[in-house]
């Protein structure tokens, strides 16, 4: 092991180990202070062999970067942000996971707030996080003074979910209408006709899934009625299934804005004796971890979570690296996974 340089100033009389030093690192490893710089920054890539001898000696010594000097001398932070709208849904927390492990591995801490859906004070909290990090990775359906804050003055930004109205920013998500569209599809080959639609406007994608399934049912004769919710949590699914199940003309089935509503109506519609999917189908969007657990389990759509996450950090350390510029959209592609809350019209257990 490398010998590292002794303190004789340690208390009591004894000799202790100064910590190492990016000179020592460079030294040992025989190379310059600048070359362990780009090493450690990632700011440049080296022969094979001076990167393992680099890891080793690193290793070897124990060090450990100053993240405060480091960000004297480079202006950045060495943290990333990334704003969620609630943390309870899983359908964010899988999106953090994907960033989490993109970040980790460009070697970057990566720092997130919550702001509740809107009712927390977002803008206020945009502005605190993005003092503290290099880049962001921002809902699409922020509002619009905090999506114009952010673009006029905030660091750089990838933007998951949907597109955005600002030219030249960058943002990565599944097709809200497409994937609409395909779930309508399925629930037409099943035979249903009279679909009911619980949506939340507060989101700007809401209408595009109300507008995907319009076109799934165009020419069939379908009726599809429109209901909308305060909060895309379980508890307002269970407090708007009454209205939605007990009318005069029920749905056939029921299309949900995200998985959260879609589970708190089928567990409201059980306790108002109705069965699913016998007497109605209930299906979802984001495919959250516990759709497959409840029974029956949920149809739903897996709108990539996980992957938007891990793509948008990809495209932010991009961006702050120099790497890229430019806007544009990346689209992934959502896929229908009918589940046992879906059945075909009139068929019974």
């Amino acid at each position: 092991m490398p010998a590292l340089p002794d303190d004789p100033t340690a208390p009591g009389g004894t000799r202790r180990r100064k910590a190492a030093t990016i000179r020592d690192v460079a030294r040992a490893a025989g190379v310059s202070t600048a070359t362990v710089s780009k090493f450690i920054n990632g700011g440049q890539r080296f022969t094979r062999e001076v990167e393992d001898r680099l890891t080793t000696v690193i290793r070897e010594l124990g060090y450990v970067s100053n993240p405060l000097a480091r960000g004297m001398i480079t202006g950045q932070t060495g943290n990333v942000g990334i704003v969620i709208l609630d943390i309870l849904n899983p359908h964010f927390t899988s999106l953090v996971k994907g960033a989490s492990r993109v970040a980790q591995q460009a070697g970057l801490n990566l720092l997130f707030t919550d702001v509740a859906e809107g009712q927390l004070p977002e803008l206020a909290m945009l502005q605190a996080l993005s003092r503290r990090v290099d880049g962001l990775i921002v809902s699409a359906r922020l509002s619009d003074a905090s999506l114009d804050w952010l673009v006029q003055a905030g660091p750089p930004a990838v933007y998951y979910g949907g597109r955005t109205s600002h030219p030249g920013c960058f943002s990565v998500g599944s097709d809200n209408g497409e994937a609409a569209l395909m779930l309508g599809r399925h629930l037409r080959d099943l035979g249903h006709r009279r679909i009911a639609y619980v949506g939340f406007s507060g989101a700007r994608w809401s209408a595009d899934r109300h507008a995907g399934l319009l076109r799934a049912f165009e020419g069939s004769g379908a009726e599809l009625r429109l209901h909308d919710v305060q909060a895309p949590v379980p508890e307002e699914g269970e407090r708007i299934a009454s209205s939605v199940l007990l009318c005069s003309e029920p749905p056939d089935a029921v299309v949900a804005y995200n998985d959260l509503l879609a589970l708190g109506l089928m567990s409201q519609a059980q306790v108002l004796g109705l069965n699913v999917p016998g007497d109605v189908s209930v299906a979802g969007f984001d495919n959250i971890i516990y759709s497959r657990y409840t029974s029956p389990a949920l149809t739903t759509v897996d709108m990539g979570s996980e992957a938007v996450g891990a793509i948008a950090m990809q495209r932010l350390v991009e961006r702050i690296r120099g790497e890229a510029a430019g806007g544009g959209h990346e689209t992934l592609i959502a896929h229908v996974l009918p589940r046992g809350s879906t059945r075909r019209r009139g068929e019974r257990a």
